[in-house]
């Protein structure tokens, strides 16, 4: 799934470039500069990551540069080479890429699937996997393509316990959990992942044998100040 993913980013990408980029100068010499105006010519590792999580007013038309580096960036990422992701806003959160042509638009929503399912699949990814989701999630908008498309599975419950482990402090006091989501979208995305930890998701974490965390999952549903006074946290100690 994620090599036809790729495949399909290789072939409505290729050819593209930024032909009246001028970048930043302070940030990228003029001949990493020029890689965004000559299409399909290899970027240096080092210097795709730094384009792909540079801000969007150091480019010409960051729209364009990010098609043009999208090919290997998404390559980058599937093999675990781009460094910045969870460290950094990824470009494509900053841009409408689902105002983009059909083709376009479709091709990145198939990858973000099919890179989200290879996380899923295996022990240890090529980055965390709470990394992986909130890329996904910002770049997409939505946490519910990816919460919906968490089959349960040895692997894909291991990673269910270690997210729901890293949410809930945050989620449980009413704060979000996500670093790097810079849209209108994230209280939606914030509300969307409690009330799916409080119903689906403490299942699954139940059946994992994550009793606890089922349990703070569960007292996501109820209002803030229910929440603390709950019986719950005079035992938490003893049962986490």
């Amino acid at each position: 799934m994620l090599s036809t993913a790729l495949a399909d980013i290789d072939a409505v990408f290729a050819g593209w470039a930024s032909p009246h980029e001028t970048g930043c100068g302070r940030c990228h010499t003029p001949e990493e500069t020029a890689c965004l105006r000559t299409p399909d010519a290899p970027v240096p590792p080092e210097v795709l990551s730094r384009f792909v999580f540079e801000v969007a007013d150091h480019f010409t038309d960051h729209a364009a540069s990010m098609r043009r580096l999208l090919p290997q960036a998404a390559r980058a990422m599937a093999e675990g080479t781009l460094v910045g992701v969870g460290w950094g806003v990824h470009g494509l959160v900053l841009v409408d890429w689902r105002s983009w042509p059909a083709e376009q638009a479709a091709a990145v929503d198939t990858f973000l699937r099919a890179w989200w399912q290879d996380a899923l699949a295996v022990p240890e990814p090529p980055y965390p996997v709470e990394d992986v989701f909130e890329t996904c999630a910002t770049i997409a908008r939505s946490v519910a393509p990816f919460l919906g498309a968490w089959a349960p599975g040895p692997a894909a419950d291991a990673h269910l316990v270690r997210c729901a482990r890293m949410w809930l402090d945050d989620l449980l006091s009413d704060a979000s959990p996500f670093d790097w989501w810079y849209s209108d979208a994230e209280d939606r995305a914030v509300a969307e992942l409690r009330a799916w930890l409080t119903g689906p998701g403490a299942a699954r974490l139940r059946a994992a044998g994550a009793e606890d965390l089922a349990i703070r999952a569960e007292l996501l549903a109820l209002p803030y100040d229910e929440r603390w006074a709950h019986p719950y946290w005079d035992t938490a100690s003893a049962t986490n």
